[in-house]
């Protein structure tokens, strides 16, 4: 860039249309030895809804709302963690259904195995779950129904982590469990939602046996895009019989025409 391009205001932030690109912190800039007083505000209002999203509580009731007559019909269970405390401390409570759940999930088993048990928990950002799966699963049934999938009745879940999905779908009968839970907040997003479909679900199933979705939300992969990718996954683990590390996601993601201005 030449003298004569350069704006008036020498000071002005030559690293803003860079930024408005990405969320990474990229040219923080410089006051002396520190960030300057903006970014380092911007870091800890980061940091706090961070904080937030990890303490939050899932708001079922709205959630079901949001659901439309899905989430009327939702059955609703907890973790053995009886408070968040726990729950933050004890991640091996978060995988286990509380007392006689199990057997109150048997009882709402279909007459007929359902292809897939669908999981709504909150896991470690219930912000996440409570604003980007209403959308996803919004554009997910009908592919569901499309692709000639019977589903297990929808299931929310709270103080979960993502293996208790192993037990609710054993409960339910059901071939696959599809979980979707809010992802560790971090410094850049807070609302990120996460995806772990499983075939032949079992209690003791590991990060092995899983295909993971990441980062469904406004800012990342949309819901239309991520109920792409999950359909794919779900008719090709139903129809190879297996999931995790053996089946390979190759789904094209759907184009979206950039936001206005953003390449300007």
């Amino acid at each position: 860039m030449s003298k004569t391009e350069l704006p008036d205001d020498r000071s002005a932030d030559q690293w803003a249309g860079l930024r408005r690109l990405t969320p990474a912190r990229i040219a923080l800039g410089r006051a002396g030895v520190s960030v300057t007083t903006a970014r380092h505000l911007d870091f800890q209002i980061a940091h706090a809804q961070a904080r937030t999203a990890v303490h939050s509580a899932l708001d079922v009731d709205r959630l079901r709302q949001d659901l439309g007559t899905e989430g009327q019909d939702a059955l609703q269970v907890c973790s053995q963690a009886p408070d968040r405390a726990t729950y933050l401390q004890r991640p091996d409570l978060g995988r286990l259904l509380a007392p006689r759940t199990y057997e109150m999930l048997q009882s709402h088993r279909p007459d007929h195995q359902p292809d897939v048990a669908i999981v709504l928990a909150d896991g470690l950002s219930a912000l996440a779950t409570q604003t980007s799966a209403p959308p996803f699963l919004a554009a997910l049934w009908p592919l569901i129904r499309a692709a000639g999938l019977s589903p297990a009745p929808l299931v929310i879940a709270t103080q979960a982590r993502v293996a208790i999905g192993d037990e609710i779908a054993q409960a339910l009968g059901a071939r696959m469990a599809l979980v979707l839970i809010g992802e560790r907040p971090g410094l850049s997003a807070a609302d990120s939602l996460g995806l772990y479909l499983t075939w032949a679900p079992r209690v003791g199933s590991t990060d092995a046996d899983r295909n993971c979705i990441s980062n469904i939300r406004p800012g990342g992969l949309g819901a239309d895009d991520a109920a792409h990718r999950a359909i794919y996954l779900l008719r090709e683990a139903a129809r190879l019989k297996l999931s995790g590390v053996d089946l390979k996601d190759r789904t094209e993601t759907i184009a979206a025409p950039p936001a206005p201005g953003a390449l300007s």
